[in-house]
């Protein structure tokens, strides 16, 4: 096996690897975000796809949506490069945060409800059980 060999991996490996079915791995084929070597029916999946894969990985655990994951992986390769990739994913960290601060926000403000709410009921409930 030559150098060049032991940098592909299978589909059963990279899944293995990043933790995912063989199926998510097609989805993201599917979708443009990877594009393994095809041999017969066989996937070769070379270091950039291994890259690519855990970028959009760690996009989908910060919940980026996969179209705003996929422009951010593929300027990368395309003007303005590095730079632009770089300055529009701060954009959306930036919106991304925004939007994960007021969902915090609405749960803080859920869970207060609810404990003012438990309260309530809490003290009803005693004030039936004491005229009982």
């Amino acid at each position: 096996m030559n150098g060049a060999d032991r940098q592909t991996r299978t589909i059963a490996e990279v899944a293995e690897e990043f933790g995912v079915t063989h199926r998510t791995l097609r989805y993201y084929e599917d979708k443009g975000l990877i594009s393994p070597e095809r041999r017969g029916t066989q996937r070769i999946f070379h270091p950039r796809d291994r890259v690519r894969l855990g970028l959009v990985l760690r996009g989908r655990r910060l919940g980026f949506p996969l179209d705003e994951i996929a422009t951010i992986v593929n300027m990368y390769d395309q003007q303005p490069g590095e730079k632009g990739q770089l300055e529009y994913l701060l954009s959306q960290i930036d919106d991304r945060r925004a939007d994960l601060e007021q969902r915090r926000a609405d749960i803080e403000a859920a869970l207060a409800e609810l404990q003012t709410l438990e309260r309530r009921c809490s003290e009803q409930l005693r004030e039936l059980t004491r005229r009982s």
